[in-house]
């Protein structure tokens, strides 16, 4: 079946936002019917999603690493379903033996995975030895179904060993350092699309939550600062009196200053002098919480007005081991890139009222914190830091299932460190993602955007979850303009913030945003194969100049940048944004007044890719 984009009311006001419907996958038809979303981009009338509030007691011993805790979960079940089952996430079982995974681990950190000490239901108590665990799953009936619009208490106790190698988003850095993510049961999502997320996870796909609110108390040993997702509550009882003044003075004022130095992480005594120390956290209304520990790094903090109406304030940290130096600019660079959020793209005040990054071993983000490994080069640490810290926005204040959909949040992300690398660095031409796109554009390697991507790996989940979408929101932000665009993601944001969108949800309220049919564009990029290929076809003179006459080889729309040289070596830049393709056009003529010769002419730029660069250049006589 067809999408009919928005309702009648609103197409009598916009009348071209009703024409060329997208296709409808026809298992998302029925939400419209329901009215749990709408075709004007907004949830629909009868829209609900389901939440789960997180009480947690953690202990976790850095030198065996083992994680123990309990878990006291107030689900609501907002559907209008009875639930006869509760299916759990135990993330830390991709490192179970037998679990499916899409890449091999070390021997030494296959185990037996996730032990389940007690688990009860509104007071039905569970064997736990005949719990149907299915590696990352846990479906469990229930005797007395969960009713509509009820809510169902869950305690659970239980354990497992963090890895120590093999580091996948999660696991020991080094000794005395280690990041602790996917760490405790948690509720499945029940969503008004697929019902429970079934969907097992192998470490290549990401991750889909519903919102929640969140009470950590963590306890390590002595030495041992915690990071977390959330405000640590009780700063004064677990840091040494100057350090928990340095804190809470950092949460006040624009200059970086050190929480801790490198020479004081050496010498310790930054805890309190306790055998263990409980830290408390407390998170509203997100997705995830996570927390690092370390017994040696270093702390810088600054922080910023996100929000010049309420004049409301975020702490950005970096922590990190002395012996990095590169990460010795990453607090400039996490602050920089979050004031760029609030300020200029997307222009949405920074939500949350800290990010830290971490150094760890890998590329992952979690609401309010970063996992970042050290990088090369200083070029690489921007990218790195200003890209994860962007995934703030998507997937976490939007609830993205990036399960299935990793485009709807990588690609923003993708588009976020285009953007912002160029702000904190203005020599920075980045190109993450273009030669490999143009190299494999159309190929058997290449499937369109809107491909699950469950169904991907390799080269097609890349492209389709980073290059692909990013240049997507890239050409259509060039061809609206920033206004308009800001002014058409806005809606996107103020309509999807904190609920769960899907991908006509996106396209709709972009349409609606910008009061305009960007259906053209959204088939062409999202839904359809094809490659970027712009040529030059040929240069006349004219009177007043050149006539420049440029070709689409193929199908993907693409900008048109022209760099022109004159016989004096002067130079001149001449842009045509995607909107040149709208009418179905497959040539254009770029008019060029000059008395001047013009010695070369050269199509293309650096976020511009080309799958037959070669009759890319012109040559005067």
């Amino acid at each position: 079946m067809r999408l009919r984009f928005l309702l009648a009311l609103l197409c009598l006001a916009l009348p071209a936002l009703a024409q060329n419907p997208l296709p409808l996958p026809r298992n998302f038809q029925p939400l419209f019917a329901k009215g749990t979303r709408a075709e004007s981009g907004q949830p629909g009338p009868n829209y609900w999603q389901n939440s789960a509030d997180y009480d947690l007691t953690i202990t976790f011993d850095p030198a065996t690493r083992r994680v123990a805790g309990t878990a006291t979960i107030q689900y609501q079940n907002n559907s209008p379903d009875a639930l006869d089952k509760i299916w759990f996430k135990l993330y830390p079982n991709i490192y179970q033996k037998g679990a499916p995974r899409v890449k091999a681990f070390a021997p030494e950190d296959i185990g037996p995975g996730v032990s389940i000490i007690a688990l009860s239901i509104n007071g039905e108590t569970f064997d736990v030895k005949k719990l149907p665990i299915q590696a990352t799953n846990m479906p469990v009936p229930l005797r007395q179904p969960l009713a509509a619009h009820q809510t169902a208490t869950v305690r659970v106790a239980y354990s497992y060993i963090l890895n120590k190698g093999s580091h996948q988003r999660t696991g020991e850095v080094e000794p005395g350092a280690a990041f602790v993510a996917y760490f405790f049961p948690r509720i499945a999502v029940y969503d008004d699309l697929d019902g429970w997320n079934k969907q097992p996870y192998t470490g290549d796909q990401e991750f889909y939550n519903d919102f929640g609110n969140f009470k950590a108390a963590i306890t390590v040993p002595k030495d041992f600062v915690v990071w977390a997702t959330g405000d640590l509550t009780n700063a004064t009882q677990v840091l040494a009196p100057k350090y928990a003044q340095r804190l809470a003075a950092a949460e006040q004022k624009d200059a970086v200053s050190f929480i801790i130095t490198p020479e004081e992480a050496r010498q310790r005594g930054i805890t309190a002098a306790n055998a263990q120390n409980t830290w408390r956290f407390e998170a509203k209304n997100v997705t995830d919480f996570v927390f690092a520990t370390a017994d040696h790094y270093a702390w810088q903090s600054t922080s910023m007005v996100v929000d010049p109406a309420t004049k409301r304030r975020t702490r950005v940290d970096a922590v990190y081991s002395p012996k990095h130096k590169d990460y010795e600019e990453v607090i400039q660079f996490a602050r920089k890139t979050v004031e760029a959020m609030s300020y200029t793209f997307p222009r949405w005040p920074y939500p949350y009222a800290h990010e830290t990054v971490f150094d760890g071993l890998d590329q992952m983000e979690y609401p309010m914190m970063v996992n970042d490994n050290p990088t090369d080069t200083r070029d690489d640490a921007i990218t790195l830091t200003d890209h994860e810290i962007f995934h703030t926005m998507f997937p976490f204040y939007m609830g993205i299932n990036e399960t299935k959909y990793g485009w709807m949040d990588e690609g923003w992300a993708t588009i976020g460190e285009w953007v912002l690398s160029s702000i904190i660095e203005p020599k920075l031409d980045d190109d993450y993602g273009i030669a490999r796109y143009a190299q494999f554009a159309d190929t058997e390697q290449d499937a369109p955007i809107v491909t699950l991507s469950t169904q991907q790996s390799g080269v097609p989940f890349f492209l389709n979850s980073y290059p692909k979408p990013g240049l997507g929101y890239l050409y259509v932000r060039d061809m609206l303009g920033d206004e308009l665009f800001t002014k058409a993601l806005h809606t996107y944001i103020a309509n999807w913030n904190g609920k769960h969108p899907l991908p006509p949800d996106f396209f709709n309220s972009m349409n609606a945003g910008a009061g305009r049919n960007l259906n053209w564009f959204w088939q062409r990029w999202f839904f359809e194969g094809g490659y970027p290929d712009l040529a030059i076809a040929r240069v006349e003179k004219t009177a007043p100049g050149y006539d420049i006459r440029i070709e689409a080889h193929g199908r993907k729309p693409v900008p048109v940048d022209l760099t022109l040289t004159f016989a004096d070596n002067t130079t001149q830049k001449l842009h045509r944004s995607i909107s040149v393709w709208e009418s179905g056009e497959t040539a254009i003529t770029v008019p060029i007044v000059s008395k001047q010769p013009i010695r070369r002419i050269t199509l293309g730029s650096t976020l511009v890719p080309d799958s037959y660069p070669k009759d890319n250049v012109w040559e005067g006589k």
